[in-house]
Parts: structure tokens; sequence; C-alpha cells
């Protein structure tokens, strides 16, 4: 259910105390309706933006100076962003008596920060769901203007889109400081982008450059951008030397990097340069600042330092390098720049807009040598610090030779960069932000609600819950059948379930990044690994005593346990899961000799999903094309006017047959492929869907050519292999009437269907096992919860290519206008 939230106007409340308890118990449900089910950490969050009324405290109400809303990581969370966030909030508050600022933080679970108390709000970066909860917050806070900092790692999603869905629930102007603007961006990351912008009333970028870069590769116009410096701190220039004793540095020429050590950082090649320089210097120190980035540390240990220390060894520089493996606060790293004679920045990209720490090394006048990424250019342009090409050690020792030999030259560098840096000031910078913010409010109020954009919710696509799967996995693996919810461990275990599981918890990891579906689909995996026979295909049940209770299974069986594999090969997030997935399908690629239609669909689902990853896997390829002709064939031969399918009757899991032609065709490029899917797929739609809602084939009879159609026992495979081939048609043909259908199907999950009753559980994430004369089923089993996780995963993927596809077309046509009007259509047309 949508929730609009107008805000609070300036009105005294003088109602009664009925009344009142009214309007907390309307604020509650508003909240309970917008989270659906929020965890009571979240709910006692929102609850501090309410006084015992349920109405704005009077310190809360708008009208009493400016009230600023900031997003974005904030400390003690070890991040670049955080700091910045935590810095501009105190520079904003510091240089007006009326402006007030709170912070909604951008957390990373398993780590739970203790935060100060200016850090009124936690969203969870893979909880799609905080992100609404969030917006509802601020749309109750009184807050005047929201400022977000984007970049694109700290949100949720693919690209970090989840911030959209905060976006586009405010009802508040909102300013987004842009920390990354990429000038050759994947689509997806310059879609991601674009909308933001387009959600967004002002945007800010840290650096002159981005602003033809958002022009000509994004398609926004100049006057929406406002040039505002990384802020740095008021410090006084001082000589170096004045803090080098508290190191135990004196007498020695310091070199210093600083900030969250990843492989971007080029630190090696700071490394091959030195031992030319300390052969002439001796007297140079090298100090490496900062610990491992944490998402890097999380990912790779500290991989990439203890590289750096061999390296270290190995040239012989254990008394010019001194590692300090830790994170710093801001007077120790003032002290740590003093010292500095000599900064370095040798990152790797050039695409780096900009740079916290470059920032403060020019801000504070010191002498900086750099490579020539995108920020650095404009920092260190007119003297202000000497640039040396990507890679080229070399040419590193020989400008850092220079500068050391070279007194005065040096000097004058720092005071160029010290000059400059005047503008840097945290306390001129927040002069900035307050004016941006108090034009932006103003422009904001003076619309009138004619003017406002039309801005209507995007499809709705309920939270996405593994919490049924969950209940249902145990350590060996997925059991089969729940009654009344209940696992029912009497039935065990099967590859079929695994099989279509390992799909959706790889599917849900790269969406969500979300560390238990990585530890189901492992769990899934392994119980394939222990399922497959040396000739390749599979063992499909189980018993809960953990004894396989058959010689082999079906076709099927090895059909659906081939696409789970394969989109662990396509999607296994490590590279273990990577290599034992391909090890067990080419193992089963000898087997595959299939004659059955659903059989060698999901094969082929699975030989594409392979491809994606190596795509030139010849065998892959031939046996791809070998099974789709095959398919094909089965198509051609009981095809009439009247009956445009793969055999005489209309069973189960009937959309997977015309979704594995469309994807052959977008293996092989044969248009026989595609004429054949959008075909069989057009004529299954005539089949299902009539009234406005699916109808599927029950499976008390089924429907064979000719005959009756059964009516009841429809199931969710129906929908969810109906989402995911109509998902797959638009993305193919852009045809909207595929978005539709693809809506409907899931829809049908949550209630369109015959009997108006919703088989999705919003609350534990379970699917009811059927649709029956007397409702929905209450048994919620494993098929069914697969098959409507599918079905809403499609949906989620069908949401972003639409604005995509909207996106990619507005900005070829290199037209702003254009692309601003496309953007608002294409939500518009996802909306219904």
């Amino acid at each position: 259910m949508e929730v609009k939230v107008t805000g609070y106007e300036n009105e005294h409340f003088d109602a009664d105390a009925k009344e009142a308890q009214e309007k907390r118990r309307s604020a509650r449900r508003r909240l309970e309706e917008a989270a659906n089910t929020p965890s009571m950490a979240l709910q006692r969050q929102y609850e501090k933006g309410l006084d015992l009324t349920g109405t704005v405290s009077e310190s809360e109400r708008p009208g009493r100076g400016l009230k600023v809303c900031l997003i974005g990581t904030y400390p003690p969370r070890e991040c670049g962003i955080g700091t910045f966030t935590r810095d501009l909030r105190h520079a904003i508050c510091q240089v007006a008596d009326d402006v007030q600022a709170f912070v909604i933080a951008m957390t990373n679970p398993p780590n739970n920060y203790k935060y100060p108390p200016e850090v009124v709000f936690e969203i969870r970066q893979n909880q799609l769901n905080d992100y609404r909860l969030a917006a509802e917050y601020i749309n109750f806070s009184g807050a005047d203007i929201v400022c977000v900092q984007h970049e694109f790692g700290i949100f949720g999603g693919p690209e970090g889109r989840y911030i959209l869905e905060l976006l586009k629930n405010l009802n508040k102007p909102v300013v987004t400081t842009l920390h990354t603007v990429l000038s050759e961006p994947l689509a997806g990351f310059r879609v991601s982008l674009i909308r933001v912008a387009n959600a967004s009333d002002r945007l800010v970028v840290l650096n002159s450059r981005a602003i033809p870069i958002l022009k000509d590769v994004y398609g926004i116009t100049e006057e929406k951008v406002s040039l505002i410096h990384h802020g740095v701190p008021d410090v006084p220039f001082v000589d170096p030397n004045y803090y080098k004793d508290k190191f135990g540095v004196e007498g020695r020429l310091v070199l210093l990097t600083f900030g969250l050590l990843s492989r971007n950082k080029g630190i090696e090649m700071m490394l091959d340069a030195l031992p030319e320089i300390v052969s002439v210097h001796p007297e140079v120190v090298y100090i490496v600042l900062g610990a491992t980035h944490p998402e890097v540390k999380r990912r790779d240990g500290e991989e990439y330092r203890l590289m750096l220390k061999r390296r270290v060894r190995e040239l012989g520089l254990e008394d010019y390098v001194i590692f300090y493996d830790r994170y710093v606060d801001d007077d120790e790293l003032r002290e740590f720049l003093g010292a500095c004679d000599i900064y370095i920045t040798p990152y790797q990209s050039r695409e780096q807009i900009v740079s916290g720490t470059l920032a403060y090394a020019v801000g504070m006048g010191k002498a900086v040598v750099s490579t020539p990424y995108l920020y650095a250019e404009e920092l260190l342009a007119n003297g202000r610090g000497k640039l040396v090409p990507f890679g080229d050690s070399k040419a590193l020792a020989r400008t850092i030779n220079r500068l050391i030999e070279n007194e005065a030259m040096r000097h004058q560098m720092r005071k160029r960069a010290y000059k400059f840096g005047r503008q840097m000031t945290w306390p001129e910078v927040g002069r900035a932000y307050v004016e941006l913010f108090r034009q932006t409010v103003g422009e904001f109020q003076g619309r009138t609600s004619a003017t406002l954009p039309l801005v209507r919710a995007s499809l709705d696509v309920p939270e996405i819950k593994l919490d049924h799967l969950v209940r249902l996995t145990d350590d060996t693996g997925l059991i089969q059948h729940a009654t009344y919810g209940i696992p029912d461990r009497r039935f065990g275990y099967s590859t079929d379930d695994a099989g279509r599981a390992l799909v959706v918890t790889l599917m849900h990891h790269r969406n969500f990044e979300d560390p238990t579906a990585l530890r189901l689909a492992t769990t899934y995996l392994s119980f394939l690994q222990l399922a497959q026979r040396p000739d390749g295909r599979f063992h499909n049940f189980m018993n809960y005593a953990r004894q396989f209770t058959d010689e082999v299974g079906s076709e099927d069986t090895l059909g659906r346990a081939l696409w789970g594999v394969g989109m662990a090969v396509a999607l296994g997030p490590t590279e273990g899961m990577r290599a034992l997935a391909r090890e067990m399908f080419e193992r089963s690629l000898s087997a595959l000799d299939l004659v059955h239609a659903r059989a060698i669909s999901y094969a082929i689902c699975g030989l594409h999903a392979f491809l994606q990853r190596y795509d030139g896997a010849a065998l892959v390829r031939r046996k791809l094309d070998e099974l789709a002709n095959r398919l094909a064939s089965l198509y051609e031969e009981a095809r009439a006017d009247d009956w445009r399918w793969f055999g005489e009757e209309l069973t189960y899991a009937n959309a997977k047959l015309p979704q594995a032609m469309l994807l052959a065709y977008q293996a092989t490029g044969e248009e026989r492929f595609l004429q054949i899917g959008l075909e069989s797929l057009d004529f299954l739609l005539e089949q299902t869907y009539s009234g406005g809602q699916f109808d599927f084939i029950g499976n008390q009879g089924w429907y064979r050519r000719g005959g009756e159609r059964a009516t009841f026992g429809q199931q969710p495979i129906e929908a969810g292999y109906t989402a995911e081939a109509c998902a797959t048609a638009y993305e193919i043909t852009e045809k909207s009437y595929y978005l539709e259908m693809a809506r409907a199907a899931v829809e049908w999950l949550l209630g369109r269907n015959r009997l108006g009753v919703r088989l999705y559980d919003l609350v534990t994430g379970a699917c009811s096992d059927g649709l029956d004369p007397q409702g929905a089923s209450l048994n919620q089993g494993a098929e069914s919860v697969i098959c409507c996780l599918l079905g809403l995963l499609a949906a989620a993927r069908l949401r972003e290519k639409k604005l995509e596809i909207a996106a990619t077309a507005a900005v070829s046509s290199a037209t702003p206008t254009a692309l601003g009007a496309a953007i608002q259509s294409a939500k518009a047309e996802s909306s219904d």
C-alpha cells in the first residue's frame, strides 16, 4: 500500500488527549503499512521523531531555521564518505546559528556501530525495506531538506540503486553530492546515476571536470549542478619539522601516503621508485598511513598489505618504509600531514574524480606528486603539484628527487597549494552548502501543486524475503515439503529443489549481496555435489537419514540441476564456488542426451548461464545449439494455426519452454528460435490470461488439445516461470505488453487471481502450494517458495530494465530535455 505523507505544517496542535492518541495510532499504522513489519529496532528509531502524543515536538517543527537531514556513512564506520558527512554536518552547523542537522547512517551488517547522538536512524545497506522506512521517517521529521552523499558502493542493489527507493518516497527537496562521476561508465552505472540525478533537485560536484561529464555522458543540464570543493581543515602553514619528533622521524625527509588501503592506491608504484630515491637521498622515509579498507579486508583479508610488505623486503627497504596500520582521528592525521615534506598519491585509475586525502594535502600546503587522475589534474594545476604518468615509477623517482634537491621550488609549490586551499576550508564549504540549501528550499516551496511533476511509484515489488527458505533448509539441504508451513522431514530432500533454489539464492545475492543467500547457495551446491553420480547424472530423492532412495533421477532432474550449476558458474561470488560448479557442469555434458521438452528447456537455461561467463566455450555452445534445435523440432511437429505449442498438452512449468527458446536466441542469434519463443509465449499467455488476470492451467486434469482445461490446482510455479519468460521477452523486444504480463504474473501471487487471495506471505516470505477451490493451500513447500521468489526477482529486474532502456535511449539522443522526459515517462509507465 502506498503511503503518502505531506509533512507537518506550521500550526498549533491543540487537540485533546483522545485526538492526540488517534494521531499516534495513525502514525504507527502508516509506519507498519510502509514497512510491512519493521523490526523493533527500526520502529524505536522511528518513534524518536514523535513525542508522546504522536505529533512533532516544538523544537522539531519547520519554520525554526533550517533543518537538514544528511544521508551517508558516518563514523565510527571507517569510510572516507563517513568522514566527509561528519565534517559537513559540523561545518553547516557552525557557520549559521539557525541550522540543525541530523544524520541517517548507511550501515553494513553484521557490523554494529556505536553511533553518536546526531545519528537518529540507520539503513542496513542491503535491506530494501529500510530505505522505504527511512523516507517515512524523514517525511515526519520536520526536515527542510535532504542532502545525500552519493557513492555507488555504500548503497545496496545493483549499482547502488536501492537509494532510489528512498528518494522516490520523499516529499522533501534533495541535494545530492556526487563523490563518483565516471566518464566511461558501464550502462548500469550510467542509468543509476541518471535516476539519482532525476530524483534530486540539485547536484553538487567536488571537481569542475565532473560538470561537462555530467552534461555529455549523462545528459544532465549544467544549471542543475553546483561546484563546491571538498572541505579541508583550516590549519596554519607550518614547517614540517615541527611534528617529526612525534613520530620518531626527526632529521629525515618524510614522504607520505594516507587513506584506507586498497589496490587502487597504487602504493607498489611508489615502492618501486624508492630504491632510486634512497640511493641519492638516504635521509628519506616513506610512511604509509591507514588501515585496510574494511570492505577489502572482509573480501580479501590483508592480501594487499602483505604483498606490499613482501615487496619492501625484496627491495631491501625495511629502513625506509613505515606502515601505520590504523585508522587515525583528525588531530593525529593533521600531525602526520604536518610532518610530511612531500605527499604522494600514485592512484591507478584516471576516473578518480575526487580524493579526500589529496584535498587535505593541498589544503594544508603540502608539496604533492601524483598520477594524473581527474581530481589531481584539477587540484594540482598551475604549479600546485607535479604529475607523473600512471605506472611510471622511474618518472616518479626523478620528480621526487628534483623536489628534494630544490627546496625553493618545493616551498613555492606548498605556498600555491595552501593559498588555493583557503577556498576549500570547511567553514567556506559549510557556507556554500547552507546557501545552496536555502536556495533549494525556497525554490521547492515556491512551486505550486500544478507545477510539481507527477511522480507515481514504480512497479511495486514486495520485500523479497528468504525467511521461509531458511526455515526449510538445514545443513544437508532443502526439505521438500512443509505441512501448514512447518518443514515436514518425512519427505526428505530433492535435487529438483536444490537446483532451482541455487538459482534463486545466487540471483538474490547478486542483487542484494545478502550473506544469508550466499550461505544457502553454498548448502545447495554442496547437496548437488553429493547427488551427482560419476556419469554426470544426479540422484533426486534423499530421505531424512541422508540416504538416496533412487538409482538415478529423471531427465527433468538433470536439467534442473544443470540450470542451478550453470548459474553458479555465472554468478558464483567466489572462485571456489565457480570452480566446483564448472567441474560438475562439464561432467554432466556427456549425459545431456535429452528427449523431453521441459528437461531440454532447463538444460538450455543452464547452458545459457554458463556462456554468460565463458562465451568462448565451444562445446557448451554446440550442446546448446543441439538442444535448442531439438526443442524447436518438437514445437514444429505439434504446431497448428490454433495450437502453437511443443506437444499435445499444457501441463506444468509451461513458460520455461518458450523462455528456453528466447535464451537460445540470445546465445546464438538464430531468428528461428526467437520466432518460436515469442509465438509459443504469446499462445501460452492467450490461454492463461483473461479478464485482467492470470488463470493458470490447474493440475487437476491439465489441458489437453481439444479437451477441457482444469481450473483448480493452479500452482506458483506457473506464476514464477511466466514472470521470468515475460521478463526475457521484454529484454529482447522492449515491448511493454510483456512488462504488463510479467507484472500480472507476479500479482497473481499477491491476490490478482480468480479467488482474490494472496499466496505470498509478506511477513514470513512463504508461499502457498496452490490455488484450490477452497482458497490458498495451507501447505508451503520448497517448490512454491522457490518459484515465487523467481517471479519477484524477475519483476525487480524488469523494473530496472525498463528505466535503463528509457535512459539509454534518451542519452543516445544527447538532448537533456528528452532525457528527463524519458525518465519521467518510464517511471509513470511502470507504476500502475
